[in-house]
């Protein structure tokens, strides 16, 4: 695209590496340099880039720094896209990985137009699905919590002689279960109050979640989420959440394999 630059950015914690391609095809693609990950170098970076004139469009890839980046360069009135590292094409047996190349691979492959946008959730929405996946963390944290009391107790022949745990019966039984040694009363109680604080955790990061709700721009969207038959409010919140634009998806069978529901065949012997 003449008239347009195009900015690869190879992003990590405290750096970024700046590589820029020229908007002709077979133009100049260059190592631009380095700079600081820090809003104030990022906005002296572009304006030294938008003094050149045209249109700059910026590319890094999705990773752990987040859709900051992305919001900043938007905000300053110019195009970015944050690129799945999963679909970005690799050229058989070019495993060399540097920043440097990384910046100026990424730098021709937006001029070409084979890169893979991800869909970039608004602050709020980014806020609202930081919740519930934090609740979503809680409950394996829940998991584990039970599965360390579980072990402890079955190493130790304490058996539970009904069907279904942590049921109230489950729970009464717990509060019957003896050790003799101070050692293993510290420890079998330890487990218990794991268990405990993390039940806590969940509930309380679900009620937050339930209080936020109203507040958010998609509450619509999960309440017609949830009006499906078997579909619980967690359930529909983190669908939404996770899902976000659910225009982005071309039919019910791309939507379903997002989240993981497309069913698969796996053949045997």
């Amino acid at each position: 695209m003449q008239g347009s630059t195009f900015i690869g950015l190879d992003v990590h914690k405290a750096t970024i590496s700046v590589a820029v391609a020229m908007g002709e095809r077979g133009g100049e693609v260059r190592h631009w340099g380095t700079v600081p990950h820090r809003p104030d170098y990022v906005r002296k970076l572009v304006e030294k880039l938008a003094a050149s004139g045209g249109r700059l469009c910026f590319c890094y890839e999705a990773g752990p720094c987040g859709y900051g980046l992305h919001r900043q360069l938007v905000d300053m009135g110019h195009d970015c896209i944050v690129v799945a590292p999963s679909l970005i094409p690799v050229k058989t047996g070019d495993r060399v990985k540097t920043d440097r190349r990384d910046a100026v691979m990424l730098a021709k492959l937006h001029r070409a137009g084979e890169l893979t946008a991800v869909w970039v959730p608004d602050a709020a929405h980014e806020a609202m699905r930081d919740l519930v996946r934090a609740r979503a963390t809680a409950m394996q944290v829940l998991g584990k919590a039970r599965q360390h009391l579980q072990g402890f107790l079955l190493r130790h022949g304490r058996i539970y002689p009904g069907k279904k745990g942590w049921t109230v019966a489950y729970r009464r039984w717990l509060t019957t279960v003896r050790f003799e040694h101070p050692a293993q009363k510290i420890v079998f109680q330890d487990y218990v109050d794991a268990v405990s604080d993390a039940e806590v955790r969940v509930e309380r990061l679900t009620t937050q979640i339930a209080d936020l709700l109203p507040t958010w721009s998609l509450a619509p969207v999960v309440e017609a989420v949830q009006a499906m038959r078997g579909v619980a409010f967690i359930v529909a919140v983190t669908v939404v959440a996770e899902v976000g634009d659910f225009q982005r998806f071309d039919n019910p069978r791309q939507l379903m394999a997002y989240l993981g529901l497309t069913p698969s065949e796996y053949p045997v012997g």
